[in-house]
């Protein structure tokens, strides 16, 4: 028989009793089920978070195989949140979960963010319309939000809380075209980029074709990141470092960046890398794999 207490008695010495309760009845929104947002919702289950508001629109595909927590043969053609809901009470039976498979959009918005604590984006990299929608109603119900990109074999990121440097403050996309914003979201997530130096085929990233390389190992990461980063804030303990502060680790190289952007991607050296950023990758012409 499940039992709450003795599931998760692991965690009591670096959580309190009352802490583990508080986490419990805590409500955590993640959109998007794949790379990202499953690794954050097993993580967060195993912490002990008791109730989920979860968004995903699609269906396992085999080339989900290299990093999703829920694809495998068995779940092939399967919705992801049917899948993932399914993992997530098979450790916790007692989870509440509200399920969203269209995804989260204009229609669904508020009712996907209500009664929720926190929101983690777990939307692809490039779902970035719907992702501007999502932060901006986070900022106007006093939600934190937290990102993490995985990046290489690394992660990066940034934390929006209540009262602070709002995502479009930072990131300046607007009603900018697609492509732009993709070169927008990425440096400023990685202003270090700390990830290109070992990028070996340069064509496998396209924002015109909106399709870039991945691995389990970056989604790990961000999931612990994440993680971490989510007890903070429900705990209400420990420095939460928010933007236009953030943090890019990449384990690849065994570099730690605290990146500071007080005007974001207005700042003259976010300016600067944009523009290159679009010429190397927004041009619809991919450039040739290194030798």
């Amino acid at each position: 028989m499940f039992s709450y207490a003795q599931a998760f008695d692991r965690n009591i010495g670096w959580l309190t009793t009352v802490e583990q309760q508080k986490l419990r009845n805590t409500r955590v929104a993640i959109a998007g089920l794949g790379g990202v947002g499953g690794a954050y919702l097993m993580t967060l289950v195993r912490l002990g978070i008791g109730r989920f508001n979860l968004a995903d629109f699609d269906t396992f595909e085999i080339q989900n195989f290299n990093r999703q927590a829920g694809a495998s043969v068995a779940t092939l053609g399967r919705s992801k949140i049917d899948v993932m809901k399914e993992m997530a009470l098979a450790i916790n039976p007692e989870l509440q979960i509200n399920a969203f498979p269209d995804g989260v959009n204009r229609g669904n918005m508020e009712r996907f963010l209500e009664d929720v604590d926190l929101y983690i984006d777990g939307l692809d990299f490039f779902v970035l319309d719907e992702r501007q929608r999502v932060f901006a109603r986070c900022a106007e119900r006093d939600i934190p939000a937290i990102t993490v990109a995985p990046l290489g074999m690394g992660a990066a990121m940034l934390v929006f809380l209540p009262g602070k440097m709002t995502f479009e403050q930072y990131f300046r996309m607007g009603d900018k075209p697609e492509a732009e914003k993709a070169a927008r979201f990425l440096v400023g997530l990685s202003p270090s980029m700390l990830q290109m130096g070992y990028l070996v085929d340069r064509s496998r990233v396209d924002f015109v074709g909106r399709r870039g390389p991945s691995t389990v190992i970056a989604c790990d990461l961000c999931a612990g990141i994440a993680a971490t980063e989510a007890l903070k804030i429900l705990l209400g303990r420990g420095r939460v470092v928010a933007a236009p502060w953030g943090i890019h680790f990449d384990a690849y190289k065994n570099k730690l960046r605290r990146t500071w952007r007080p005007q974001g991607n207005g700042h003259p050296l976010q300016r600067l890398l944009i523009g290159v950023v679009k010429r190397r990758y927004a041009s619809g012409t991919a450039p040739k794999p290194a030798q």
